[in-house]
């Protein structure tokens, strides 16, 4: 029997957990003053501490979102953060508690999925969460950038202050930010800790908005750093970039490689499928692009998720195996039609984390049978779900949390 208790805290405990989740990533723990703002960003009822005897051994809280899937549904979906163990408690089963209760609390609300951006990713997989999205990150030198005829002029960028941005840039994201299946809603406690706590801490940010003939329909945000040597110009680091058509993406890189006395831009992240080079006359400006990892994604409510989204011509019956939440074991066919429980052979089985890889088409069955991620039981099963689960365009979220 374990000796771990799993409590949820109390708004008087929520610095404590912070303090531990800062501390656990080697960071000082928050002041008075940040936490006048950090406080804030907690949602009531989702921090849960992890006690033996009276003290706290570890921590994880979520917010309550959702989640784009494929063919546009939106499902319920917690947004996993702030999981920290404290130095000496780790390997004592502290972060497994921690977890098999969460995701208990996660399917009595309802909410169908939960996901995470790991700081460690090869701990989470045996809860069941898989790379589900990932997001490109692309490096560019904006001297004697071009682009071709043709792409898409933009519409007008303006500039806008830290005000204007916490008014316009929430209605903007839920407008336009969630075209693609893998992106969640930003709650405000979201907005409190990556937009309001770094102006109130007075980080050097700049906000931009594009503006098309329907109105505001995209932003960026990034972060200059002056050059370290003489004779050098500044980095622009875009951390939030936001964008609803081809005007509003292109108009914005188009002002981003405007910016006079850069040197080098980096963008983290885009969808890993915008043809951004292709847009230049000459694509050597963009140095170095990177697929990484974005969202990671646990399917808590394994028959919702799968009859939620729709899949390709083929049909495919799988089996999903859940250690965790045994309820979502078993058998499913997946057709044009739809997706149920049966009773039929399985062509391919799986863990409900590679599950969760297939779910929003970024991974494909074939390759990941190869290396022993499913297994195929009977010959063209894991093509047919190929085309099952094949979705038109990358998934990607590009909301870190």
């Amino acid at each position: 029997m374990s000796d771990i208790e799993i409590r949820t805290l109390d708004e008087a405990q929520w610095r404590e957990s912070l303090g531990l989740f800062r501390a656990a990533l080697h960071a000082l723990p928050v002041t008075d003053e940040q936490w006048a703002v950090g406080r804030r960003s907690y949602e009531p009822g989702r921090t849960l501490g992890a006690f033996r005897g009276d003290a706290l051994a570890g921590t994880a809280f979520a917010w309550s979102s959702d989640l784009v899937v494929p063919g546009g549904g939106v499902l319920p979906m917690a947004a996993v953060t702030r999981v920290g163990v404290r130095s000496d408690q780790r390997r004592r089963g502290v972060l497994r508690e921690l977890m098999h209760h969460q995701l208990s609390d996660i399917a009595a609300r309802g909410e169908v999925f939960a996901a995470l951006r790991p700081t460690e990713p090869v701990i989470y997989g045996r809860f069941g969460y898989g790379m589900a999205t990932q997001g490109a990150k692309l490096t560019v030198s904006p001297k004697n950038v071009e682009f071709r005829p043709g792409a898409p002029a933009g519409g007008r960028v303006r500039l806008v202050s830290t005000d204007e941005a916490l008014a316009v840039l929430p209605g903007i994201y839920e407008r336009v930010g969630r075209t693609r299946p893998g992106a969640i809603a930003r709650p405000g406690y979201w907005w409190t800790v990556f937009y309001e706590r770094a102006f109130a801490a007075g980080e050097h940010i700049v906000l931009a908005v594009h503006t098309g003939p329907d109105g505001d329909d995209g932003y960026l945000m990034y972060r200059p750093t002056q050059g370290a040597l003489p004779g050098t110009n500044a980095t622009l680091a875009v951390e939030d970039f936001v964008a609803s058509t081809p005007d509003a993406l292109y108009g914005l890189w188009r002002f981003l490689l405007g910016i006079d006395l850069v040197d080098e831009i980096t963008v983290w992240t885009r969808p890993t499928d915008e043809p951004v080079e292709e847009a230049l006359l000459d694509p050597r400006p963009v140095t170095a692009r990177e697929a990484r990892s974005d969202l990671w994604l646990r399917l808590v409510d394994v028959p919702k998720a799968l009859a939620a989204r729709p899949y390709g011509s083929a049909t495919v019956v799988i089996a999903v195996d859940d250690p965790v939440l045994p309820a979502n074991s078993g058998h499913y066919r997946l057709t044009p039609d739809g997706a149920t429980r049966t009773t039929a052979p399985a062509e391919l089985s799986l863990d409900v984390s590679v599950l969760a890889m297939l779910y929003l088409g970024t991974w494909r069955p074939r390759p990941l049978a190869t290396i022993g991620r499913l297994q195929e039981h009977t010959p063209g099963g894991a093509a047919r779900a190929d085309t099952a689960f094949a979705v038109p365009e990358s998934s990607w979220c590009g909301t870190f949390f």
